[in-house]
């Protein structure tokens, strides 16, 4: 029996219970009291001890207690619930992230990098969106689809994780990033189109203008959530390789983002830009877009019920019946 599917329907008459107590106290102390007794001068031609039969009366009481017990819960309705689900989703959402994968992505000014604490992050937002179709598009000079709108997670995080920087030409072209992610949407069927574009620079490169990939967004409907990455200030950016080891050389330099182009965008389609400035607060932003964009789903509960108080009813009737045939027939003589 699974205990944690089992309930009452009527627990209140489970306080009936307590009532047993008096019955016993009632049927073994007052009652005996009132049982005839016999006076004699000398119990000296009694000596022979009580048979078993006598010893085993009071049974009878305790078999009518037991019935009435019995009795008692399953006028409380006993009975295992089970329970199945069925979901179904009525408003998916079709979502590209686009994503900054320029040099700069790997300031140290989130840790380790900006470009490694993204994918943290993004996996985590991908997670959290079970019943949604996600596509992922890298740009830095250029932009390329790394993954279409798929519904399998699996994928889709498997794209993210193995995203590196120097796959692309330098720059920062996010006018191809938008317009690529646009894209991924304008076949879409999904009652909403999102696109979450993150930069950490300016728009300095690409044939596409971010304006008129905007307009693009704006005309199929979809809402851009525009992410600007970086520090205020200065970070620790790389500006070359080391000659000798092939490693890459990091110095100090300012952080340049296009906050006016990202509020633009975002406000034209209808979402919101947000500023990163640590992986607090980029993990912040990527739940805040979670809050945001919920799909609604329908969830219908089905209820089986299996009653277990006849089980009870019919135990308690063959225990008043076998005290009613062990009254009269074994210890019929003794009462």
């Amino acid at each position: 029996m699974n205990w944690n599917n089992f309930e009452f329907l009527h627990p209140q008459f489970l306080w009936l219970l307590l009532l047993l107590p008096i019955i016993a106290v009632w049927y073994f102390l007052i009652q005996k009291k009132e049982t005839s007794t016999l006076t004699m001068a000398s119990l000296k031609g009694f000596k022979s001890s009580p048979s078993l039969v006598s010893k085993l009366k009071p049974f009878l009481a305790v078999l009518r207690l037991l019935a009435i017990g019995l009795l008692i819960i399953a006028l409380a309705r006993p009975r295992i619930v089970a329970v199945s689900k069925r979901t179904k989703t009525n408003k998916g959402i079709d979502i590209v992230m686009a994503i900054d994968v320029s040099a700069s992505m790997l300031a140290r000014d989130l840790k380790p990098n900006r470009l490694e604490a993204l994918k943290k992050v993004a996996t985590q937002f991908v997670n959290q969106r079970p019943n949604d179709r996600i596509g992922i598009v890298v740009y830095a000079g250029e932009s390329f689809t790394k993954t279409p709108i798929t519904s399998d997670k699996r994928i889709v995080r498997n794209t993210i994780a193995n995203i590196k920087w120097g796959e692309l030409d330098g720059g920062t072209a996010i006018g191809m990033g938008l317009g690529s992610a646009v894209n991924r949407l304008k076949e879409s069927k999904a009652k909403s189109k999102v696109i979450i574009l993150l930069t950490d620079g300016v728009n300095n490169t690409g044939f596409v203008d971010p304006k008129t990939a905007t307009e693009l967004a704006v005309g199929l409907g979809i809402k851009v959530y525009t992410i600007g990455l970086g520090t205020n200030g200065t970070a620790s950016f790389p500006y070359a390789k080391d000659p000798r080891t092939g490693k890459l050389l990091f110095r100090n330099s300012p952080v340049e983002i296009d906050e006016g182009l990202l509020k633009y965008i975002a406000k034209e389609t209808g979402g919101r830009y947000f500023r990163a400035t640590d992986n607090t607060k980029l993990k912040a932003i990527y739940n805040e877009i979670n809050k945001l964009e919920k799909t609604k789903i329908d969830e219908f509960k089905y209820y089986n019920y299996d009653e277990k108080y006849r089980e009870l009813v019919w135990l308690a009737l063959f225990l008043i019946a076998l005290e009613f045939v062990l009254k009269n027939t074994i210890f019929k003589s003794f009462i």
